[in-house]
């Protein structure tokens, strides 16, 4: 079995002698796990089929879903994509690096590996330096998506990505925890009005201010055919049953009290996940709090680690409060629905 060497790093003064170590483990053919602002990203040579076969092996990733490329200089994006679409300027302007990720018509030099056989690739600039220094040092476009086992919740920290890949790749870079916690924004301009594939880190609204109006793909709501590939798989799923509870906050939380009391007189063990204004309020239950209302980043930074935190508790069933969908909400439900496989309840 591969031997997986974990490195602790400074991420705001990263040692080139570490860096320049996984640089060449990914020049090589290797895979390296690497902190990001959004989470921990798998990453390998973006343009080396072999290594993208080695990634989707890793992580037991489906073969349809494609891969994200990251760069370090917007000059890299010559070597990548065929054509920048209109408007791609302006946000690459404002908002790289940072988490978005936009599409391009891909040139022929990029493996389909990485595209997953698509003719588009999806690429952005990470707002890191430790992750900006790698792909600096590699000298080769990254392509990583996160760095889990599919379908697990993302990693915001190595110890995450120790637990789902310990030897299955080659180095872990340790630069503690991913101050965003949810994936990029993917974004789709090829269409007449610029297309949401995926909410993340920069909220739908921040986009609008540069674009006008911006939709969201009908496939990210329940029941609805996905146009991303990536949709159609369930992802970020703790080992417990989830279920999320929606409506008003004071509906919320006397369901989930209800809910509680009846799964534990069944004989269950409950993890609830609460917010800071409700986290006093369940007489039942391992009740966690995710973050504040009113500070929806305090939320996303903590998702999916509590998420963890709940199957090492190993807890039966897993009760969620709704938030805001405005802002990084957005982002934070669309997780949540996923982690709940849409086990969701609407009160």
């Amino acid at each position: 079995m591969l031997k997986t060497r974990m490195v602790a790093i400074d991420k705001d003064n990263p040692k080139p002698q570490l860096i320049d170590v996984a640089a060449k483990i990914i020049r090589a053919g290797g895979l390296v796990a690497f902190p990001t602002e959004t989470v921990y990203g798998l990453g390998g040579n973006a343009m080396d089929e072999e290594a993208a076969a080695k990634i989707y092996a890793a992580k037991g990733r489906p073969q349809d879903n494609p891969l994200i490329v990251h760069i370090h200089h917007i000059k890299e994006l010559e070597d990548i994509a065929e054509e920048v679409p209109p408007g791609a300027d302006r946000l690459m302007k404002i908002f790289w690096p940072g988490p978005l990720t936009i599409l391009f018509r891909k040139k022929p030099e990029v493996p389909s590996g990485t595209t997953a056989g698509l003719d588009t690739v999806a690429v952005r600039m990470p707002d890191h330096r430790i992750a900006l220094e790698l792909i600096k040092s590699a000298g080769v476009p990254i392509a990583a998506p996160s760095a889990n086992i599919s379908g697990r919740p993302s990693p915001t920290c190595a110890r995450d990505v120790l637990e789902d890949l310990d030897g299955r790749i080659d180095m872990i870079l340790d630069g503690g925890t991913c101050p965003v916690g949810v994936e990029s924004t993917v974004l789709d301009l090829s269409g007449p009005v610029p297309l949401i594939l995926r909410p993340g880190g920069l909220p739908k609204e921040e986009l609008e201010k540069v674009l006008g109006h911006v939709e969201l793909d009908p496939g990210l709501l329940p029941g609805q055919k996905p146009r991303s590939p990536g949709q159609k798989y369930r992802h970020y799923a703790p080992r417990a049953r989830m279920t999320l509870v929606e409506g008003p906050v004071e509906r919320q939380v006397a369901e989930i009290i209800d809910l509680a009391a009846k799964l534990e007189s069944s004989g269950r063990k409950v993890g609830i996940m609460a917010t800071a204004q409700t986290r006093q309020r369940y007489p039942v239950g391992t009740v966690i709090s995710v973050g504040d209302r009113k500070a929806p980043l305090t939320i996303s930074s903590n998702l999916f680690s509590i998420l963890r935190k709940f199957d090492r508790l190993g807890v039966d069933e897993i009760l969620a409060e709704g938030i805001s969908k405005e802002g990084l909400g957005l982002a934070v439900m669309n997780r949540l629905y996923k982690a709940a496989g849409y086990n969701i309840i609407k009160v």
